[in-house]
Formats: structure tokens, sequence, C-alpha cells
């Protein structure tokens, strides 16, 4: 008798932190049974409705949102937007008949995972961060699985359901052997200088930005070139002050897709502190200057740099100080290679190579459970 093809719906999304975990989850999965069918749920308008598809993978939209922490009109329409997305999410899952739904995070988890505890479908988490938001907390009394990246969850979630694998990362973005030359050729960059690369988040970081702005005329005295990762906010604010400043060597892009490449070009990254990019960051081992965000849940980001400040693996910088001291920080690093050293080695120490293949295989775990129902 023929084994049914498994089923599988990952469903959230909203940032890059939720996006690309989701998608090295589905590759993962895809690289242990290519049979596998996936589909994913997102909210509408946001980046995953644009950035799964161009990984290969279906994606069915919601119109979903989250409150606003001001009063508005928009919070008006919040309760409109999860009953239609409750609705359409019931449809979605009746269509497709999923073996498990798992969830990233991100508006669009919440509807699909609700409806798939109703329906008695399993459902599996998948946390990044040190603080698991409230979508997270709430899915979690109903999930069979929560898989986390940190010690000491079980403060936020049941401790019979936790399984450690640490956060899943894509194989084609950490990569990056043997690919210096070819990347510094793509981005237009210098072989000969070295490369700091700038990265406020997929959306981009203001308070990152200005202080970058505030410092380019130091990092390029210094000879360092600038591979800066802007955001779509900002772009034309950057663009503005490259061509006003004549700079040569500082290369602005919105959204940087090749982050391979960019991970590749790079001697020193300057980066917000988000669970995944730190995870990235620690497989790739590169010298960071981390710049938390300030205004992230219980100052998760502080928590998560200060981790590995302390162990020597990364340089930490308060969003209050950068516009300060973000150039000295710099410089100083690029100068001390015996510190630069150091910092890759002990990085690198803080990688768990393998987080989204052990998830994969939690999920075709509750898989094979369902299809002996």
């Amino acid at each position: 008798m023929q084994k049914d093809k498994l089923k599988i719906i990952i469903s959230g999304g909203g940032t890059g932190g939720h996006v690309f975990p989701a998608i090295a989850i589905a590759d993962a999965l895809k690289k242990i049974d290519r049979g596998i069918d996936i589909l994913f749920i997102g909210a509408k308008g946001r980046m995953e409705m644009e950035k799964v598809p161009e990984a290969g993978y279906p994606i069915a939209g919601l119109w979903i949102s989250g409150l606003q922490r001001t009063l508005t009109l928009r919070n008006l329409l919040f309760p409109f937007k999860v009953l239609a997305s409750l609705l359409r999410s019931n449809i979605i899952l009746n269509n497709f008949k999923p073996h498990v739904v798992v969830g990233v995070g991100g508006y669009a988890s919440g509807p699909a995972l609700r409806v798939a505890a109703w329906k008695g479908i399993p459902t599996l988490i998948q946390e990044q961060n040190s603080y698991p938001g409230i979508t997270n907390r709430l899915l979690a009394k109903k999930a069979l699985k929560v898989c986390v990246a940190y010690d000491n969850m079980d403060i936020y979630f049941p401790a019979d359901r936790i399984v450690i694998t640490g956060n899943p990362v894509r194989d084609d973005m950490v990569n990056i052997r043997g690919k210096r030359d070819a990347a510094l050729d793509y981005f237009g960059l210098k072989k000969e200088m070295k490369t700091l690369l700038v990265l406020g988040g997929s959306q981009g970081a203001l308070s990152v930005n200005e202080s970058l702005v505030l410092h380019l005329d130091a990092l390029v005295a210094a000879g360092l070139q600038v591979l800066w990762q802007t955001g779509k906010m900002y772009h034309v604010r950057a663009m503005e002050v490259i061509q006003g400043r004549a700079y040569e060597q500082v290369k602005a892009l919105a959204f940087i897709n090749r982050m391979d490449y960019a991970y590749a070009a790079a001697d020193m990254v300057v980066s917000r502190a988000g669970a995944i990019v730190m995870s990235e960051l620690c497989a790739v081992k590169k010298p960071v200057i981390f710049i938390p965000l300030p205004h992230a849940a219980e100052d998760h980001q502080t928590k998560n740099a200060r981790a590995l400040a302390e162990k020597n693996a990364a340089v930490m910088v308060s969003d209050s100080e950068a516009a300060v001291s973000l150039g000295q920080v710099v410089t100083e690093l690029a100068r001390d290679e015996k510190r630069c050293a150091m910092l890759r080695e002990n990085i690198g120490k803080m990688a768990r190579p393998g987080a989204a293949d052990r998830i994969a295989r939690e999920i075709i775990g509750l898989a094979d459970i369902k299809t002996k129902e």
C-alpha cells in the first residue's frame, strides 16, 4: 500500500526573523522527503508574500495585522481581521488537509494554529527568541511541540513539550566558503579593502542608519568600504548621502537578497541582535558589533547581545551610544586583528548547526502519529 504524501502548513512571518527560519524549515523537510507537500500561510502585504514564492513555495494570504500600540482607527478593524482570518484559515485547512501545522511567529500564526487546534490537527511552534511573543505563548497551550533556541524556556512554555533545537538558518545563507571574491565582485567592492557590513534587519533600523551616517566620514577615512542594508524606508536618504558626499566605497541596498555573498564579503558586521541574524552570524563566524533594538519585548535583544559579549564572542554598543561612539568602535576593531580573530573563534562556538533538520524531524514525527490515527 502506497504511503500517503505528507502535507505540512507553515504559518507566520512579517519580518525576516520569522520568514527565513520558516523557509529553512521547509527546505529541511524537502531534504528529508522531496515528496512532502508544503503550503505557507502569511499575512497579506507582508514580506513573506514575496520571499516565500521566491524560495519556490506556494503561499496563501490572510487579512491580518497586529494591534497598534497607540489609539488608532486601524485598531477598530482588528476584530474583523481576526474573524476573517479564522474563516479563511478554516477554508485553507479544509482544502489542503495538512497532517501538521507549524507556527513560526508573526500575525498569520495565530489564526492558522488556532483553527488547527480546533480541528485536532497537531501543531508545532518554533520560537526564535529568548522572550517569546504573546501569540506563541498563547498558542503553546495547545501545541504538541515547542522548538526553542534558549535554555529555561519552561518559564513560558509547558516543559514536557519543549525541544531545544537552536534556530534554523538557511544553508544557502551561511554557506560562504570560497565565495569572497565572487561576493566582492557582485557588490562592486574592492578586494584590497576591508569591508564593513551594516544590517538593520529586513525592515531597516532608523537609529542604526542615522548613526552610520554620522560616522561614514570617519569610516571612509579609515580605509573601510561599507556594504549597507538600509531597509526600504531609508534607502532614498542613504543614496542622497552617498551621492552628496561622493562615496565610491559605500554601497547601499534596500534589501540584500544574496546574504551568503554579504557575509562572505564582510570582514566585520554591525547588526541588530535579533535571534535569527545572531544565529547566522554565529554560523559564519564574523566579528560583530551588536546594537540591540532597545524597544524589543523585555529588552531581549540586549540580553541576547550581552550573552555573547560576556563570552568575548561579540562587541555590544547600546542604541543610545551608537550615535556617539560607533565610528570609534568600528575603526578600533578594524585595526585590532588579534581581537577580530578572538571574536571569530568565540562566536563560532555559539553556533548550533543542524537546527532546521532537528525541527523538520520533529514535524515529521508528529505527522507520522497523525497518519496512524
